[in-house]
This record gives C-alpha cells, structure tokens and sequence, in this order.
C-alpha cells in the first residue's frame, strides 16, 4: 500500500478539475497547470522559510500568503468552484503581481536578488498553453512595465536588508539561474514541438503525394500542385487494354463480398505489378474489368509492344493458377491509335482517357473469346514483327462495321517481353 501511495498520488492529482468531455490537448493543460501550481507552491515556501530565517518578515509573510492562495484556489478548482480559465488567469496575476511586491519590499532589483524575473512566468504560461499572440504581447508589456517600475522606484526604496551578502549573491543566481532555466526549457519545448509539427507535415504531405501518385500519373500529379487549370492532351500514338475476367458477374453471386474484393484485389494487384514492370498506366478498373495504357502521358514509341507484353503476362498469370478454389479466364482487347488524355472531376478526379481508339478497344474486349487477346491491325502492324500474331477474319464491330482482326497468341523466339 506505502509503495503505490505516490503513484495513486500522481494520479489523483492528475484528475483534478479534469472533464471526461475534456480533449487530450485540454486534459494535457489542465494537468500540466496543476503540477506547475503544486511545483510553485513548495518553491515559496520554501523562500518564504529561508527569508523568515534571516529576519525578513515582510518578504516571508508576501510568499507564504502567495502559497496560501494557490492552495486555497487549487482546492476550489478541484470542487468545480472556479473553472480552469480563472484558475490559469489568477496565478497568472499572482506570478506578476507578487514578484514585484517582494522585489519593492526588499528595496529594488538587488536587495530582491532580481526575484522580479520569476515574473516572467507570466507572459510564458501563455504561450505555454497555446494561448494567441496578442495575448502573449500584452502580458509582457506589463511584465516589462513592472521590471521598468522597480527601475523607477529603485532611488526611492530604503537600500538595507537583513540578508547577508553572501545569501543575497546566493539567492541572485537562484532566482536568475532558475528563471533562465524554465526560459530555456520553454524555447527547448517549443522548438521540439515545431519540430515534431514540421516532422509530421512532411509526413502527411508524403501521405497525401503517395496518395497522389496511385491516382494519378506522376506527370500530371505534379502539374496539379503547381497549376489550376483543365488539364487535356492529345496523343497520336498510344495503346489501350482492356481486361475482363470472364463470367465473374455469375461467380461472384456465390462468394460473400469479402471473398469477391479479395479475389479482385490479388488479381488487379498483380496486374499493377505489371504495369510498374512494364512502365505503363494504370488508367482504371471499371467492376471486374481492367484498363491500361501505353504511350500517355509518356510518349512512347514502342507502346504497342509493351502493352502486348502486359496482355501477354496478365493472360499467363491468370490461366496458371487458382483463386480461392475456382479457375478464371480473361478476355483481352487491344487498340491502338490517337487519344485524348486528361483529368475530369474537382474532388474524386480521375485521370481518363477518350477517342475512337479507346471505343475501339472496348469492343475488342468485349467481343473476344475467352482467354483470348484480341487486337485490331492498328496494333497487329505495329508488334507482328515480334509476336505470333493469328488472323481471325473479319469482326462485325457495333460502330464501327467489319474490322479485321488478330489473337496475340505469343512472342516469336527472337522477342523479348522486356
């Protein structure tokens, strides 16, 4: 019981004039007010005993009256009696107001040992609780009015104490050494505080640029956090893919919704992985359908090949493997030809792509067989030097009439999927 008593101490003083409604911010000041009115307390008494000893009784009754209406306005705080805003606002007062008693009582700044400089307290305990500048400013202007009153007084004042000079050097260090001490602790705090904040600024930022770059392509993330306008492009050369993993719609009425997103997300996930690979974009998934690009917005000459090679790879990881127990296929499309990219929306924005060649692609998909890759000779004349390539006729195409078009069915001996 004797060992937990200070820890049970600790405690109950930690709860005094705390609401549970309070914040962690408000709850840390409150607590930090009590401790430092508890800290102030034993350190008047205990000057307050020192001048007593040597015959200053003025001095001594001014400290120990100081100590008393601390605890006496600790005690009503703790009962609800005064909020925490009087609490903070009287000791406030009282660490002006008292150091320039004592320092007048003594006779001036050296009589006093300079004890006007525990007033500084004052002006600091604002910016310690976060309180507005302008509120800092005004408690040090009076706090220098009252060091430039003693200034004023100082002839004035009868020049002899009882104290012997020693003590008076003594307590000089004490008082300006303490002083500078909780001044230098404060600047310390402050500073590790602005370090944290820029610490965890920096950290956010990060967050959010990460956030960013899975949204957006890196290009056009940067020219949104320089720039405010309509962002469009126009690309003559560029790739689309379209990927569908064929009869999900059906399948995913037997899995439970945890079941379809972690099927969606193990697969589209090794499809990012290739898009990295390959230095593609990812443009969006559209349900269980994927889309991709090559050549936007980085020009790209060979965007034909690569998003072949993509195709090529998402087909074989597909097919090789099971996903929670059932087998899958993927039905492919590619085109390739002139596109517009851009950016639309103001708040879930997103980064598109529009044209006839992206059209074009989707009814490759769409019409594909399964596990096919399907292309149209825009893309077959730019990768059949590369790729075995089998011509399968001619496709009714909804608005677009008979196209030809091609199954990518691999790469020749001599090519490279990187």
């Amino acid at each position: 019981m004797a060992q937990n008593f200070p820890r049970n101490a600790l405690g109950f003083i930690a709860g005094v004039g705390v609401d549970p409604q309070d914040s962690d911010d408000l709850r840390t000041r409150k607590v930090l007010l009590v401790y430092m009115i508890l800290a102030g307390m034993v350190l008047l008494i205990l000057w307050a005993a020192l001048y007593l000893v040597f015959g200053e009784l003025p001095a001594a009754l001014t400290l120990f009256a100081h100590a008393a209406v601390m605890l006496v306005s600790l005690s009503l705080y703790s009962q609800r009696r005064i909020s925490y805003y009087v609490l903070r606002i009287s000791q406030r007062l009282l660490a002006l107001i008292v150091p320039f008693v004592l320092t007048i009582s003594l006779g001036g700044f050296a009589n006093s040992s300079s004890f006007i400089v525990w007033a500084l307290i004052a002006p600091l305990g604002t910016a310690l609780f976060g309180e507005p500048l302008e509120k800092f400013l005004r408690w040090s202007a009076v706090y220098l009015l009252l060091v430039f009153l003693v200034g004023v007084l100082q002839p004035f004042l009868p020049p002899v104490t009882h104290l012997p000079p020693v003590l008076v050097t003594t307590l000089f260090a004490l008082n300006v050494g303490g002083a500078s001490a909780l001044v230098l602790a404060m600047i310390y705090y402050f500073v590790s505080q602005r370090n944290l904040a820029f610490r965890l600024l920096r950290d956010e930022q990060e967050k959010a640029e990460n956030l960013l770059l899975n949204i957006l392509p890196r290009e056009i993330a940067a020219i949104l956090k320089s720039e405010n306008h309509i962002i469009a492009e126009q690309f003559s050369g560029a790739s689309v893919m379209f990927a569908d993993v064929v009869g999900f719609t059906p399948l995913s009425a037997k899995m439970t919704p945890v079941a379809i997103v972690e099927l969606l997300d193990e697969i589209f996930s090794h499809f990012d992985s290739l898009v990295e690979k390959y230095n593609l974009e990812k443009i969006k998934t559209i349900g269980d359908c994927y889309m991709a690009a090559a050549g936007v917005p980085r020009p790209q000459p060979d965007h034909a090949r690569l998003l072949a090679c993509a195709a090529l790879d998402m087909r074989d990881y597909v097919t090789s493997r099971e996903f929670n127990g059932h087998r899958l296929s993927l039905r492919i499309g590619l085109n390739s030809g002139p596109v517009v990219a851009g950016v639309i929306g103001r708040k879930k924005f997103i980064y598109d792509l529009w044209g006839d060649a992206v059209n074009t692609a989707s009814r490759m998909e769409t019409q594909a067989a399964v596990g096919v890759i399907q292309i149209t000779r825009n893309t077959y004349d730019l990768i059949k030097d590369e790729f075995v390539c089998q011509p399968r006729g001619l496709l009714s195409v909804k608005g677009k009439g008979e196209m030809e078009v091609w199954h990518v069915m691999g790469m020749k001996r001599n090519g490279n999927r990187i």
